[in-house]
């Protein structure tokens, strides 16, 4: 099947899919129910993003299936599905870390192991090569990236319109690119991520879950990864795509260890909650996000795929500002605002 067939046919199936898991939330024990930290107040039906998941996993067995994927990349991409199933046993049972992070550790091994290692990531002043040093910090990426990634999907809409935004731009940056098996799933996921996005903008009438949050963390991380070894993006256009996401759930996290506060302990004081709570809505906060992705680090992101050897230097400018927005709005201290 043609790829622009495809994606409205992915596109559809996720309103419809998301639509058939709210109906049916309740009878399958995926009910978000509110507690102090949460930013909704009546139970909402969670684990939407299960209907990504399974559309990214039967678009994956297909391109594979029809020579679009290597072997050794369609291996690497499974341990996204083991994130995934993981996540949704987490939104039924609640997992403990301790049952969670040794799963995430080994998948990220997997993932680096059938990649064959992590590319090499030039720093201007010098070019990290060491394979063990790039492997470590490979597996150290991606754990990170998908559990910030689930810090990050705390209100309605803001985890979604950022998954559009990084396959928009990740899809317009290499098109032109010999990376077709980028290509093909940043496509995908955009889709899937459209179709859910008409049920979880605010007021969000299903939320996307571990099992949604987790899986588009570490997928992302995946393509980072392709992306790299195929040289059609750099570490450091990534971080720019991700920044908001990334500067915010480490900001938070850095001043939550200096405050001596538990680093896996669930929390309300991300950048963005505070945000939510000053302005009162949720849209208002995610359309503002939307707004520095789209005029402020899409046109840096381009820049940094321009002009590669500046792309660390490209990075600390982009994100400089949002790691002084993210000060601004008391990232890792809870704000309350008077009605």
């Amino acid at each position: 099947m043609p790829l622009l067939p495809l994606v409205a046919v992915v596109f559809l199936a996720a309103i419809l899919i998301t639509w058939l898991l709210q109906k049916k939330a309740a009878r399958l024990r995926l009910l978000d129910a509110p507690i102090a930290r949460s930013a909704h107040s009546n139970p909402t039906p969670k684990g939407g993003g299960l209907s990504i998941f399974l559309l990214v996993g039967i678009a994956t067995i297909y391109f594979y299936l029809n020579g679009d994927i290597p072997l050794t990349e369609f291996l690497a991409l499974t341990a996204a599905f083991v994130i995934g199933l993981l996540g949704l046993i987490d939104d039924l049972v609640s997992l403990r870390l301790r049952w969670r992070l040794p799963v995430q550790f080994l998948a990220a091994c997997w993932v680096v192991y059938w990649l064959g290692g992590v590319a090499p990531i030039d720093f201007a002043l010098f070019v990290l090569s060491n394979p063990l040093m790039l492997s470590a910090m490979g597996v150290f990426a991606l754990i990170w990236l998908l559990n910030l990634y689930n810090f990050m999907d705390g209100i309605d809409g803001i985890a979604t319109t950022e998954l559009i935004f990084v396959n928009v731009m990740s899809l317009f940056l290499v098109i032109n690119s010999s990376d077709q098996v980028v290509s093909l799933l940043s496509a995908i996921l955009l889709a899937a991520g459209a179709g859910f996005l008409v049920w979880n903008w605010a007021p969000a009438k299903i939320f996307l879950g571990d099992v949604g949050s987790s899986f588009i963390g570490f997928i992302l991380g995946i393509l980072a990864l392709l992306t790299m070894q195929h040289e059609s993006l750099t570490v450091w256009t990534w971080f720019i795509l991700l920044g908001v996401f990334v500067v915010d759930a480490t900001v938070t996290l850095a001043v939550r260890c200096v405050n001596g506060q538990s680093w896996y302990e669930g929390h309300a004081s991300h950048a963005y909650q505070n945000a939510a709570r000053r302005y009162k809505s949720h849209a208002k906060v995610t359309i503002r996000v939307v707004v520095i992705n789209c005029f402020w680090l899409a046109p840096m992101a381009w820049l940094s795929v321009q002009r590669p050897e500046f792309g660390a230097l490209i990075c600390v400018i982009a994100l400089g500002p949002l790691i002084l927005l993210a000060k601004k709005l008391k990232a890792g201290t809870l704000i309350e605002f008077a009605n």
